[in-house]
């Protein structure tokens, strides 16, 4: 019988109180009894609206009737067929502006939890599938895939289930790109990425850590002296951005980046590391997108008071909301339309406190968007002893210094068509080289295009 509910089945969470001093995942996944309930709410709509909101174009509707049937390994077959990372998509796809934003449930209540059941079928999978993956046959043609992150591990994975010989080129010592070094554990645990890229790894995919392609080996290297006949840059956009304002350069001023990498990837947060990391007793984390908000709950986990500045509303927060309301209940301050003007230092070089101007929004502009303006006169102090930049990234200009004929943007993106192909015969790109910081969904979208490119370009040669 259909579910007719107007409301999803709610997320089992750690509480507030809880979570804000552990790195655990916060989200615990649905039982099988909650995944059956909220499949049954979907219409399984002839036209398929959530399909075209999917980058990847996973045939929602035909996975959820499987999950309404008790059907799990079935779902997991079809979803696969489209996602090479279900798992991880199931945890970070912005789905309330994706799939679930075109279901027809949403026009009267809540959409149908795709998110939620895509998560329950890929993790009930890893935890009970006994039968290995088949490796495809090979045929005979090598490709490389340049950065493990969400774009160069969906390129792999499909060029790999057509039998190519695919290496992937990490530059660090762990696979995963942002997967692993950019988002929490307590979002995105590092368990379940190694056991997307484990899978990946059986279907054939060989991966070469600690190599950095333009210093390492070359694009052209690859394709003349080790005989890959085509090349995809998923080398995402790492290089951070800062204000350029005065006391950027103080002892406790970090980069997101650095910040996250810090804690998810050498594991900070643990006791017995050896990576130090200092959140202070107070924080403020500058920025309003996804990467502000993991820096400024895993400052809140490592027990500091912890301030968000941003210099529009709460309106305009471009994060996803169910991560700005974590954020929210978990104790995290937010100050809005308050822009950082100077970060002042204390006697010893040390953060002391940072200078903000109080702004306000301007009529819209022609693109209907308004822009924040300083209010004469306006300013506030917020004591600090550290301070992070979530302000954004570009493209490492690496690749881009190495490789002759490869043409990129003023700001640094590599230039590519809607496939992926670059101004570089057999060269491919996608993601956030390309298109700068933006989802991880976005990303592997990219790359399956490449994929499939790359695929007619190999069968035509």
């Amino acid at each position: 019988m259909a579910n007719m509910s107007l409301t999803k089945n709610e997320m089992p969470v750690q509480s507030p109180d809880v979570r804000n001093k552990n790195f655990s995942e916060v989200a615990l996944g649905y039982t099988e009894e909650q995944a059956i309930d909220e499949a049954k709410r979907c219409l399984n709509c002839k036209n398929k609206p959530c399909v075209t909101g999917c980058p990847v174009q996973i045939d929602i509707p035909a996975f959820i009737a499987q999950v309404a049937e008790g059907n799990f390994e079935e779902a997991y077959k079809i979803i696969i067929k489209s996602s090479s990372l279900p798992a991880v998509c199931g945890r970070v796809c912005p789905q309330e502006t994706q799939c679930e934003s075109k279901c027809i449930r949403g026009i009267k209540g809540e959409p149908v939890a795709i998110g939620r059941l895509e998560r329950f079928v890929a993790d009930r999978h890893n935890a009970l599938a006994e039968s290995a993956v088949e490796k495809p046959e090979s045929n005979g043609h090598k490709a490389a895939v340049i950065g493990s992150g969400p774009s160069g591990l969906a390129c792999a994975g499909d060029l790999a289930k057509k039998g190519y010989d695919v290496t992937v080129f990490e530059a660090l010592h762990i696979a995963g790109g942002v997967l692993s070094y950019g988002i929490p554990e307590f979002r995105l645990p590092k368990s379940i990425v190694q056991k997307e890229i484990d899978g990946l790894k059986a279907l054939g995919v060989k991966i070469e850590t600690n190599t950095v392609v333009g210093k390492t080996v070359s694009i052209d290297e690859l394709m003349e002296e080790e005989g890959f006949e085509t090349v995809f840059i998923g080398s995402g956009a790492g290089l951070p951005r800062f204000m350029r304002i005065a006391g950027e350069n103080l002892n406790g001023v970090y980069s997101a980046n650095e910040f996250l990498t810090r804690i998810n990837l050498m594991k900070a947060y643990k006791p017995d590391s050896s990576t130090p990391i200092n959140a202070g007793t107070k924080a403020v984390v500058v920025g309003g997108g996804n990467v502000a908000m993991d820096a400024a709950r895993s400052a809140k986990r490592l027990g500091a008071d912890v301030t968000i500045v941003y210099r529009r509303t709460e309106n305009e927060l471009p994060a996803r909301a169910e991560e700005i309301e974590h954020a929210k209940e978990e104790g995290i301050v937010f100050k809005f339309l308050t822009n950082p003007v100077e970060i002042e230092a204390d006697e010893k070089g040390w953060v002391k406190s940072v200078r903000c101007q109080q702004m306000e929004l301007s009529e819209p502009d022609a693109s209907g968007r308004a822009k924040p303006v300083p209010i004469e006169g306006a300013f506030i102090e917020i004591e600090a002893d550290c301070v992070v930049m979530a302000i954004g990234t570009s493209p490492n200009p690496l690749i881009k210094s190495t490789t002759e004929g490869l043409d990129t943007q003023k700001w640094g993106g590599i230039i590519a068509d809607e496939n992926g192909l670059t101004s570089r015969k057999g060269v491919y790109a996608g993601g956030d080289a390309v298109t700068g910081a933006a989802t991880v969904i976005l990303a592997m979208g990219a790359g399956k295009k490449a994929a499939s490119a790359m695929d007619k370009y190999m069968k035509n040669r």
